[in-house]
């Protein structure tokens, strides 16, 4: 008789669920419109448009945005859409990576295919969507600057995450390690590879509550296919990363229950993986309402902008500037901790069914540390760094 030990989803309703996701997303797959509207792209067609709700712009809510004139609110709108999805580049190239090796720790599995299946597919539509973003963004801040601020050329999987974060030399260099011991540890443990999915489900998640509302903008459009294309292709992203987050949710609530329970080593590992996301989710951005970069990593960029001809603001008019938009009070601010709250909540939800979590991470209480007075505490002291700093250069 064969040995039965290694099969992964003999629970029926599990198999189920993997493959209605699978089906559906295939069905659904956005990659030929994403791509087509990729290759359509051109900014003068859609330059004196917004691509997404008014409040999805950069520095919405703060002093500069109050002053801006219409020509100038429309740039910040679409900057915002360059620099989000910048940052969703950075987090999709390590998905794929992760994917990969995940797909290697399930291979142990006598019904392993199901999942790997899924996970290619996936890949595949990230493939589509880090092209399209490239492509828009590279283009956008071309035309409006003639060089990078918030796009940076193709990097690979064990790079910072957060393209704007709190690091230095060596912490990029442990962050790399800890990356790579675990896509090679995760790439032969079959809990690991499942528990991989945990993570990508909670930074998924906030990704899905801000993606959804941009998706929006092109539903609600009047004429929704003369809707400007970045819209269109922040419509066909969500559609798949719907799908994708469905994929993490049962692998990591559901397909996890079905092989053997955690060694402490497994849950150690585990409950690394997830506190390093509270620390990656810790900051608020002022800047970027729904990505939780941090401010002072983004001055020098945030400067260029203001330096640039869109605003031809003078150095101390862009410094002064600076000095309202982060070390006071301001409703951008207010907006940016709502989203971290609203994020850090749904987060807790997310892992509440999984028994082998510390409490400091059920509870999201070290993401839960940071408040509007520390923000602005931070900010205070980082600007007169950064000016000093910037005035040697």
């Amino acid at each position: 008789m064969f040995d039965k030990e290694n099969t992964l989803l003999e629970n029926q309703q599990v198999c189920r669920k993997l493959q209605i996701n699978y089906q559906r997303n295939k069905q659904q797959d956005c990659t030929e419109l994403l791509d087509r509207a990729t290759a359509d792209f051109k900014y003068n067609d859609c330059e004196n448009e917004y691509w997404n709700p008014e409040q999805f712009s950069l520095l919405f809510g703060t002093p500069l945005w109050s002053e801006a004139t219409p020509s100038q609110r429309i740039i910040l709108n679409q900057l915002y859409w360059v620099a989000y999805y910048s940052q969703i580049i950075s987090a999709e190239i390590a998905t794929i990576f992760f994917n990969q090796t995940s797909a290697a720790g399930l291979y142990a599995q006598e019904d392993f295919r199901l999942i790997c299946d899924m996970l290619d597919l996936e890949s595949a539509q990230e493939r589509a969507h880090i092209n399209a973003f490239k492509t828009i963004s590279q283009e956008v801040e071309s035309k409006l600057f003639g060089e990078r601020i918030f796009s940076y050329p193709m990097r690979g999987p064990y790079s910072e995450t957060m393209v704007f974060a709190d690091t230095n030399f060596f912490k990029r260099q442990w962050k790399k390690l800890q990356l790579q011991a675990f896509g090679l540890i995760s790439a032969d443990n079959t809990f690991l590879a499942c528990q991989y999915f945990t993570v990508r489900g909670v930074r998924t998640l906030n990704g899905k509550l801000v993606q959804h509302k941009l998706s929006n903008y092109y539903q609600k459009h009047p004429n929704p296919e003369n809707a400007p294309i970045p819209a269109k292709i922040s419509y066909y992203h969500f559609m798949d990363e719907s799908f994708h987050f469905n994929s993490s949710t049962i692998i990591s609530h559901d397909v996890i229950d079905c092989i053997k329970p955690p060694t402490k080593f497994e849950k150690l590992v585990a409950n690394l993986g997830i506190q390093g996301c509270q620390k990656d989710h810790y900051h608020c951005s002022v800047a970027v309402n729904g990505i939780f970069w941090y401010d002072a990593a983004l001055y020098s960029a945030i400067y260029r902008v203001l330096r640039s001809r869109i605003f031809n603001m003078s150095d101390p008019e862009a410094k002064h500037m600076m000095l309202r938009c982060f070390t006071e009070e301001t409703q951008a601010l207010h907006n940016s901790f709502q989203t971290h709250n609203e994020a850090m909540e749904s987060y807790k939800a997310y892992l509440q069914p999984l028994d082998y979590l510390w409490k400091s991470n059920r509870e999201m209480s070290l993401m839960g540390d940071n408040s509007i007075s520390k923000y602005l505490d931070r900010q205070r002291k980082a600007l007169k760094k950064w000016e000093i700093s910037f005035s040697h250069i």
